[in-house]
């Protein structure tokens, strides 16, 4: 079996006006990573893809970053070195194409100095939106770390705006507070951090630009991922071999899998919160947990038994219409 571990934030202090990212400082993560040794054998890329086609015959974990945020690679990346772990890092190419900040970020940042409450009512007024009972639901589920507001705030920003909407509310006000070239520059890889995680396998794309790739027309989905592989072969001579999606919800990886594969990935990451019992089936709907899902995380899952004893197995890819789950 394989369980996957998914990190976003390391930081030593995550106070805010308004705290807005669960993340975890290296002190728990490392404490998290030994618990975790305890439970299985740490994978590599190299590995995960050489026995792709092959039954599991130990419980194994990846360790997976989200973003490329420059806080992975000199706050984690050390410890797990330290330690012996391998792990992948998934970047969103555009961040380097075109030096700019990720939609995503500039919501995490504006978050925390704006109560979401403010921002609610900025969606409603501008968009007249509101969440139906069932959209509600699926927000608190989803976004299970957070309050109630903010799940709600997340939810219609994911997945109620269209990106341009989104764009349109968020960075007139972004704009006004930060440099985006700045922030960039600060908040992302260096370009000899990108080509030393490439030469040693520990890269992989979370797409171009950041946004769910479920809610893309067809034709913008191929062009997202064209693109993305397209910055692998010129800056290394190699398409990536695997992505992570972002936001990694239902909704964000429905219906993709055909164009992943066309677009020459092997194997592609939700945020399905199960174990994978195998990845030659449905091999671009692999699940992963959150570190806030696993021991020492904010929400542990597994305070009264280890992460394989009588795990659920992911169940999204037998909904998935492309004939490569099947």
């Amino acid at each position: 079996m394989l369980a996957v571990a998914n990190y976003h934030y390391i930081r030593d202090d995550f106070s805010a006006k308004y705290p807005s990212i669960f993340g975890l400082t290296p002190k728990v993560f490392e404490q998290q990573l030994i618990a975790l040794s305890k439970q299985g054998d740490f994978i590599s890329q190299e590995e995960l893809l050489a026995n792709k086609e092959r039954a599991f015959t130990k419980n194994y974990i990846l360790i997976t970053f989200d973003d490329g945020l420059k806080e992975q690679y000199t706050l984690a990346k050390p410890i797990l070195d330290r330690l012996g772990i391998p792990y992948i890092f998934f970047i969103n190419t555009a961040n380097y194409e075109d030096r700019k900040v990720s939609l995503v970020h500039k919501i995490h940042m504006l978050r925390s100095e704006i109560p979401s409450s403010e921002l609610l009512q900025l969606i409603n007024k501008t968009f007249k939106l509101k969440l139906s009972e069932t959209e509600q639901h699926k927000a608190l589920v989803h976004y299970n770390y957070d309050d109630d507001e903010t799940a709600k705030l997340k939810y219609l920003l994911n997945f109620k705006l269209t990106h341009l909407e989104q764009f349109e509310l968020i960075d007139p006000i972004f704009n006004e507070n930060y440099d985006e070239k700045e922030v960039a520059k600060s908040l992302y890889f260096e370009d000899e951090m990108l080509k030393t995680l490439f030469n040693n396998g520990n890269l992989g794309s979370h797409s171009h630009n950041h946004i769910p790739l479920g809610k893309l027309s067809l034709n913008e989905l191929d062009t997202e991922l064209k693109k993305t592989q397209e910055f692998f072969l010129n800056r290394f001579s190699k398409p990536a071999d695997i992505i992570s999606y972002p936001y990694g919800s239902y909704e964000a990886c429905s219906g993709i899998s055909e164009l992943v594969e066309l677009n020459n990935f092997e194997l592609g990451f939700t945020m399905e919160r199960a174990v994978n019992n195998d990845i030659g089936t449905a091999p671009y709907l692999l699940s992963r947990f959150d570190c806030n899902d696993l021991p020492m995380g904010k929400s542990d899952l597994f305070k009264t038994k280890t992460i394989f004893e009588k795990p659920a197995f992911r169940k999204w890819y037998k909904n998935e219409s492309s004939s490569t789950n099947k």
